[in-house]
């Protein structure tokens, strides 16, 4: 064996051994994300041992797709190829920048999997938007090692420098193995074949594919299955917004009718509906967005943990709504969607970033007579978030990080404790002056770095002995950090109720609490239909009105969206508006045809989807397929065949909200 290895030219020798340090370095980072990051729902050892076939096919693909410069240089230069320093120094460098970027790669996929559950694709570009760099960064220093991620990446580097040089002079040393044309012409015909074998990585009649991948509806399976870097790759190629007015015309008649349109126009595509007004004392509104607050986190929703006991006593107050759910995963999709009545569905970054979608007619503009506030403990150039309030709101006041006397805890600016503590004096100066106002309370303490302060002195996290184990696991939170700060978020809502009710303000007020979408968690089953493998869960979030002095305890079970909060609290508080895009009264009990519209990824593929209180139909945008599961039966199989009516209605309406949002972005201009 010796002899046969001495027998193959050192340059070949030298450009087969970086192959396998490369297919080694790409196996021990999918040992580390199956170790420490995976998680699936399957049973059975057969999903998981095919993932990892797959994987290291790709794998290798990668390995031999990065290492053709190097056969292509030996394979010219043969034995030159370590006498010319022309030949080295351009050859260290290369090698030096494959494993740099690679091991970057690898190392912000695994972060970004952490973070969302998901393989890093191109959208990983919206975090280095202009002007949110920084809080971006910030958040990555305070929510992860950085300082010795950054130690490890550079030993590692110097490490695996030590061996392609050590290597490279150390086969420079050996005795230099001549071929004639026939050997050599052998050699090179031997590698050609092994590197496309390696790189079409497939028995079949077509290559590798990264769509193989898909081959279970498991997010988890699916993400063991792909290489990141190729997959990012595969994703290079985005869709640009727009819209079409042509489709928007053919399914306008469909979703007037579903909106309830009082004057149809298919020429000027007219979705203008009046909300009436009433006479009467003037109710304060204050929406209070809940970071990561997804339904199954919550006691609402029978979490075994029972983390929100506040929200919990609110809601039992008040009315909650069992199945509301946010139009995607985003906090800036969910900041813009409530506040113009309009789905993100943007492709690439998110509508708050696009100049020709922030110029809305929304409803919050028209409180007349009303004070208009919107509070962040951060920055609210994040996101360009200040362009929705500011371009589209009247005299609205911003609140950010550099208005409070709070310092800042962390990324995100000041603890939620203080926000609310300070937003509390603002309430109760508008109050004093007998002045109504409506605010946009946003919190963000449940999001990573998970800060949690002590508040009045009498919060305390609780540890792992403090717990039940077993039901910690069932309830699926991650993390310690994760449970504690939902605890935290629960424990500052009862923090604004109690400064509400000394500030005067508690009874003269209608607070809507909903969550921007749910965060990572594990497997759960303790929810009434299988959420989790649905992936819905991540778009089901928590919602509750609670206004003693005119909203009755009541649970309400038919599906309601993120787009109807501003319709409702207008109708509810008694302001006469004009409602110009796609929410509905959660409260309208003669509505009797309601589904939330939704886009999530599905296994790593894009769908869109409307949910109602028993059907949920969904589209694969990327190749058109559509499902329909029950949730009264069977909700993990597909009953499309079964029936077919209930399918096609679906289907058109799943489309009608789909291109009814995309020329309302674009053409809802004040």
């Amino acid at each position: 064996m010796k002899y046969l290895w001495k027998s193959i030219p050192r340059y070949i020798r030298y450009v087969i051994v970086q192959i396998l340090f490369l297919y080694l370095f790409m196996v021990v980072f999918r040992l580390v994300f199956f170790l420490f990051f995976f998680k699936t729902t399957i049973t059975g050892s057969a999903p998981i041992l095919k993932a990892w076939s797959l994987g290291l096919r790709f794998d290798l693909r990668l390995a031999l797709f990065l290492s053709i410069p190097l056969l292509i240089t030996a394979f010219i230069a043969r034995n030159h190829f370590f006498t010319k320093a022309g030949i080295r120094r351009p050859l260290f460098i290369y090698l030096f920048l494959v494993y740099l970027l690679l091991t970057f790669a690898y190392v912000f996929d695994l972060g970004h999997y952490a973070y969302l559950g998901l393989r890093m694709d191109p959208t990983v570009t919206r975090f280095l938007a202009y002007g949110e760099r920084a809080d971006n960064a910030r958040m990555l220093w305070q929510s992860y090692p950085v300082v010795r991620t950054v130690f490890g990446i550079g030993l590692f580097l110097f490490l695996i420098t030590v061996q392609f040089t050590r290597s490279y002079y150390r086969l420079g040393e050996e005795p230099p193995v001549f071929l004639n044309w026939k050997r050599y012409t052998g050699w090179v015909a031997a590698l050609v074949v092994m590197f496309a074998a390696g790189i079409y990585a497939n028995i079949a009649y077509f290559p590798l594919r990264w769509s193989q991948a898909m081959f279970t509806k498991d997010n988890g399976v699916t993400s063991l299955s792909l290489n990141p870097v190729l997959y990012y790759v595969s994703n290079m190629s985005m869709q640009k917004d727009t819209y079409d007015v042509s489709k928007t015309k053919e399914f306008y008649p469909l979703m007037s009718q579903y909106l309830g349109v009082e004057q149809p126009d298919i020429e000027k595509l007219n979705f203008v509906r009046s909300i009436p007004g009433k006479d009467g004392n003037r109710m304060n509104v204050v929406l209070v967005m809940l970071e990561s607050t997804g339904a199954a986190v919550t006691s609402m929703y029978n979490n075994p943990m029972m983390p929100t006991p506040n929200m919990k006593r609110l809601a039992d107050s008040g009315i909650l709504f069992k199945n509301f759910y946010v139009p995607a995963i985003s906090t800036a999709r969910t900041v813009y969607g409530v506040t113009t009545g309009l789905p993100d569905i943007t492709a690439t970054k998110t509508a708050s970033r696009h100049p020709q979608m922030v110029d809305q007619r929304v409803l919050m503009d028209q409180f007349k007579g009303y004070e208009k506030f919107y509070m962040l403990g951060g920055n609210t150039n994040w996101a360009n978030i200040r362009a929705v309030f500011t371009n589209n709101v009247d005299g609205i006041r911003i609140f950010e990080e550099g208005y409070y006397k709070a310092p800042k805890a962390d990324v995100w600016g000041v603890s939620d404790f203080d926000l609310i503590t300070e937003a509390d004096e603002i309430f109760r100066d508008a109050t004093k002056r007998k002045q109504p106002f409506i605010a946009f309370l946003q919190l963000a303490d449940n999001h990573p770095p998970y800060t949690t302060t002590k508040g009045r002195g009498d919060f305390k996290r609780v540890t792992e002995k403090d717990i039940d184990q077993e039901k910690f696991k069932k309830a699926g939170f991650v993390s310690m950090e994760q449970f504690n700060a939902i605890r935290y978020e629960d424990y500052n809502i009862g923090h604004l109720m109690e400064l509400a009710k000394q500030g005067g303000y508690l009874e003269n007020t209608i607070f809507i609490m909903f969550g921007d979408h749910n965060c990572t968690l594990n497997p759960y089953h303790f929810m009434p239909t299988p959420e989790y493998e649905l992936i819905i869960g991540g778009v089901h979030a928590t919602c509750f009105i609670y206004c003693p002095a005119l909203a009755k305890p009541k649970v309400v079970d038919y599906a309601v969206s993120l787009v109807d909060i501003y319709p409702t609290m207008a109708k509810l508080a008694g302001v006469p508006a004009k409602n110009y895009t796609l929410g509905r009264d959660m409260l309208d009990t003669t509505i009797t045809n309601r589904y939330a519209f939704a886009i999530y990824l599905k296994n790593l593929q894009p769908y869109m989807s409307v949910i109602g209180e028993r059907y949920q139909y969904e589209i694969n945008t990327s190749s058109q397929k559509s499902y329909l599961y029950d949730m009264q039966g069977d909700p993990l199989k597909d009953v499309r065949q079964q029936y077919p009516d209930t399918a096609n209605a679906l289907d058109n309406l799943t489309r009608a909200y789909y291109e009814s949002t995309r020329y309302l972005m674009f053409n809802n201009k004040k």
